[in-house]
């Protein structure tokens, strides 16, 4: 059975959390505890699967225990609960969560936010991603830059204009994220050439999903795949741009909208890692996908085993990206294979995939939406509001 450890300061909280969850003491083995410092000692003595934090905690918030549990166990799924009120300390704990829930959370959500990260952490514990992924001689790392920014979105007087200092120092950084920010994808009405100006544009989210699309892409480019990189480079932010339209024009919230756009871009990854690592067998995949009249990611499972999209995951797992993000990665070419059931990131990134696709490409190989999955979670009515949003967003980038 599955290792639960729930940490609240209050035992009464403690008390309402066993009643709540004593239906659920047949699936997985839980224990509770009223401080960082008992946790880190019950994680030393028998580490959990998931650890569900409270936020707010005297001498160890949850923030940090959380961040501290990262560097100890960081196979560990690592919940925060959080209140409106939270939104400093949320902050903090950047790339140290897995996944955030709002207080009050009942049972059954947080029944399946455990299930979804548990499916998610056991689909990734895959032999034949990890002996590919091992294998692969050109693999990116997180970047320095990118540290500096969580640690600034960190700190409890996080400033937009530290931000754009860091990324100031980089100019190679600074060059790119301005050429992007003044694309049409992002459609400001001026052009702009400060990179503090930029972060106050577009938002830390934003600006922090770019360092990191912008290092992967650099880290694997080579003159050999040059264009291929380019192209899913630009199909990757064109994703991004219209899963984040998608989600405003269904009245998400401001962290699930940025969430969709960090997710569109790093949903094809996977295809960056196996195209620059094993180029002969992904050309092979590519030969096969052309005759056969299938979809690439089916071609990629006959020939590696797993498809870019499961590569990918992985790659974003064992960075600690928040599970929506590695779920949309994932499932974004099959999405009814998820545990979701509401509108998601996956959502989103699903549909913008197949609606940015080149037009004039064999209809065959071009992915399809999945209705089973949009039905499912109530928004298939919708696709047509979505085309629109797409072919909006592809004339203005015809128009630049």
């Amino acid at each position: 059975m599955k290792q639960l450890l729930f940490v609240d300061d209050e035992p009464m909280v403690v008390k309402a959390l066993e009643r709540m969850l004593f239906g659920m003491r047949h699936e997985w083995t839980m224990r509770f505890a009223g401080s960082g410092a008992e946790a880190l000692r019950m994680m030393a003595e028998t580490p959990a699967d998931v650890v569900i934090s409270d936020m707010r905690m005297p001498q160890m918030n949850g923030a940090e225990l959380l961040n501290e549990i990262m560097q100890r166990h960081p196979k560990t799924v690592r919940i925060i609960l959080s209140g409106y009120a939270d939104e400093q300390l949320v902050m903090q704990c950047v790339g140290g969560t897995h996944q955030y829930l709002s207080k009050p959370c009942n049972s059954e959500t947080l029944r399946s936010v455990v299930h979804r990260a548990l499916a998610m952490d056991e689909w990734l514990n895959n032999d034949r991603i990890k002996s590919l992924v091992s294998g692969m001689k050109t693999v990116p790392s997180l970047p320095s830059l990118y540290f500096k920014i969580l640690k600034e979105l960190r700190s409890p007087d996080a400033a937009l204009d530290r931000v754009g200092a860091t990324i100031a120092k980089d100019m190679a950084m600074t060059a790119k994220m301005l050429q992007l920010v003044n694309s049409a994808f992002f459609g400001l009405r001026r052009q702009l050439s400060d990179p503090t100006e930029a972060v106050a544009q577009l938002g830390m989210e934003t600006v922090k999903s770019l360092v990191l699309t912008i290092h992967v892409f650099s880290e694997l480019a080579s003159e050999g795949v040059k264009a291929q990189i380019e192209s899913i480079y630009h199909h990757s932010l064109a994703v991004a741009t219209t899963a984040k339209k998608i989600a405003q024009s269904e009245r998400q919230d401001c962290r699930l909208v940025e969430e969709c756009f960090t997710a569109g871009l790093l949903h094809d990854i996977g295809r960056l890692a196996l195209l620059t690592n094993l180029p002969e067998q992904y050309a092979e995949a590519v030969a096969q996908s052309e005759k056969q009249m299938i979809p690439l990611w089916e071609a990629e499972r006959a020939v590696f085993g797993i498809s870019h999209a499961e590569v990918g995951g992985y790659l974003l797992g064992l960075w600690g990206l928040p599970i929506a993000i590695v779920e949309a990665t994932v499932f974004h070419h099959r999405p009814d294979s998820s545990q979701t059931g509401t509108f998601s990131s996956l959502t989103a990134v699903h549909a913008a995939n197949v609606l940015e696709q080149n037009p004039s490409a064999v209809a065959a190989l071009l992915p399809q939406l999945d209705q089973a999955y949009l039905t499912r979670v109530g928004v298939w009515e919708h696709v047509p509001r979505w085309r629109e949003i797409s072919a909006k967003n592809q004339a203005e980038a015809l128009a630049t």
